[in-house]
């Protein structure tokens, strides 16, 4: 799948992590640990070195902040991959280095799928 690279960082590959409805990062993400909390579709999931698909974000610019904090801590994920651009997830990626892309059809992988995602190509596939 072709997908919209927005910080472009190499060639990516990991386990996916799929949420299918946005997510509050600073609700829903502890910085130290990288673990989901909040809602039970999600409840202790890591996302610690993981492809994070959702569809966007929700709530603050804070959440570019967390990203950094993830970063910064070694418990961000590997890649994060959205459906539609969010600006907050975007530069929070940029300013922490972590890849981003944007335009995905996220339905088509589930949590634990192997994904490659390349960023200089722009293509995201189960492998």
């Amino acid at each position: 799948m072709r997908v919209r690279v927005i910080n472009p960082d190499g060639i990516f590959e990991a386990e996916a992590l799929v949420i299918l409805r946005p997510i509050n990062l600073l609700k829903e993400v502890d910085p130290v640990t990288g673990k989901l909390a909040g809602a039970p579709d999600i409840r202790e999931e890591s996302i610690s070195g993981k492809i994070l698909m959702f569809p966007h974000g929700k709530g603050s610019t804070v959440g570019s902040y967390l990203l950094y904090a993830l970063k910064r801590n070694g418990t961000s994920p590997l890649a994060i991959i959205n459906e539609r651009f969010d600006l907050v997830i975007a530069s929070g990626c940029i300013f922490s280095s972590i890849p981003y892309a944007d335009q995905a059809n996220i339905r088509q992988f589930k949590t634990g799928d192997r994904v490659r995602f390349d960023t200089k190509k722009g293509e995201l596939i189960k492998v």
